[in-house]
């Protein structure tokens, strides 16, 4: 369902356009027409024109959009849309269970995972009598956690931070006295070329590409992260992701013969999620931002990094990109490992989470585990952890600066 109400004649409370002077209707797409927008947490950039309008418009709509079995879901599923997992584009409802065989440290990955054939996501759901997938039977040890939808506001401005920024980044880290030591997770590009080429011109094998999406950094760009959902989490099939995922019944196509969604819907959804602005931010409190720079939580959640110059869309192009993140591996220990290991990423290591629409979420954490901030934060402790002496100087603080610095994460 669209998130914007058009009303004419009525107060501007937040308005869309690109600033063209009164009367170059051609210029301003939404001229004499004043814009309310019912969730303020789901509009395009700010200085949108008409044309990035009408995609943002287009995609969102995809992005909601239910499939059923003559769309070709399936044969097995998580959800059936992506609002599913990611409501409002923010975090959740829906979430994906995780199964993995594990060493007797229930941390490291056995490396025989032979009983899993199908993969490590469960996959509750079928169409056209398809067995469902079931935990594997017997005295293995099986390691079962879930993963929250993560939001995806912002991510445009994510996509478009400069490769060079995370390095730079990476190597500043490697260069400090403590215990944090990010890492960039090196990953291989698993779709099919696309053939708009618009965003970049990656080949399917195409290796060493900088992971930036996904709870452990694993996908580089997102028309592959689009792609990857698709098929992943829904069955749905696509130019970029053309086969269905290995299942009981060794079906290798579902109701709808063949790719069950062309190029451009792929490649619409994707820019739904590049043209998704960062939800309006309240004015930083300077105390406690401060105090989130001396806990030094800004180590990792570094405020902004420099985008690239020539990003394809203007308006996040060669701009600071306030995304709270270094897109970099950090281990956090075996308290918060699932035992899933992810391309160069570990079990115990995840990626800094972009601290981008933080009063949207009512969860944190990979799992949802931290129903509060503070509890997120306290968690980061454990043995083995990077973030232990930031942990550390955030129980030094008094009951009223830790409130202070608990309140500017949450206005983020």
């Amino acid at each position: 369902m669209s998130r914007f109400a058009l009303f004419f004649a009525l107060p501007l409370l937040f308005s869309v356009g690109c600033g063209a002077e009164s009367g170059d209707d051609e210029a301003d797409p939404l001229a004499g027409i004043q814009i309310i927008s019912d969730d303020l947490s789901d509009i395009p950039l700010r200085g949108a024109s008409a044309e990035q309008v009408a995609r943002f418009k287009d995609g969102d709509r995809l992005f909601d959009f239910v499939f059923r079995e003559r769309d070709g879901l399936g044969p097995l599923y998580i959800r059936a849309s992506c609002a599913g997992c990611h409501e409002g584009a923010a975090r959740g409802p829906g979430a994906v269970q995780k199964m993995v065989l594990v060493e007797a440290d229930g941390v490291t990955p056995a490396p025989d995972q032979a009983a899993l054939p199908y993969g490590n996501t469960m996959r509750p759901y079928g169409v056209g009598g398809a067995t469902i997938l079931a935990r594997p039977e017997g005295t293995l040890t099986l390691k079962l956690s879930q993963r929250l939808g993560p939001p995806v506001f912002g991510r445009g401005y994510m996509e478009a931070v400069d490769d060079a920024e995370i390095e730079r980044v990476a190597a500043e880290q490697a260069a400090r006295g403590d215990a944090i030591r990010g890492r960039i997770n090196r990953v291989v590009f698993h779709s099919k070329k696309n053939a708009d080429e618009a965003f970049h011109a990656f080949a399917e094998g195409d290796e060493n590409l900088i992971g930036r999406f996904g709870f452990k950094a694993r996908v580089a760009t997102l028309d592959d992260f689009t792609a990857d959902a698709y098929q992943g989490d829904m069955g749905i099939t696509s130019p970029l992701r053309p086969h269905e995922l290995p299942n009981p019944d060794g079906l290798t196509d579902d109701a709808k013969p063949g790719e069950d969604v062309d190029l451009d819907t792929v490649n619409a959804v994707a820019d739904y999620m590049r043209l998704l602005e960062i939800p309006r931010r309240a004015p930083a409190d300077a105390r406690g931002e401060a105090l989130f720079a001396e806990a030094d939580c800004a180590a990792c959640h570094v405020p902004s990094l420099r985008t690239r110059a020539d990003y394809p869309i203007a308006q996040l192009a060669d701009i600071d990109a306030p995304v709270y993140t270094d897109f970099l591996l950090h281990d956090l220990g075996p308290d918060l490992a699932d035992g899933l290991a992810d391309e160069s990423a570990s079990s115990t290591a995840w990626r800094t989470a972009p601290l981008i629409g933080m009063r949207h979420s009512t969860s944190y954490l990979h799992d949802g585990r931290a129903r509060t901030i503070e509890q997120a934060i306290l968690l980061h402790d454990g043995p083995g952890s990077e973030a232990a002496d930031s942990v550390a100087a955030f129980r030094a603080l008094t009951r009223e600066d830790r409130e202070a610095l608990i309140d500017f994460v949450r206005s983020l």
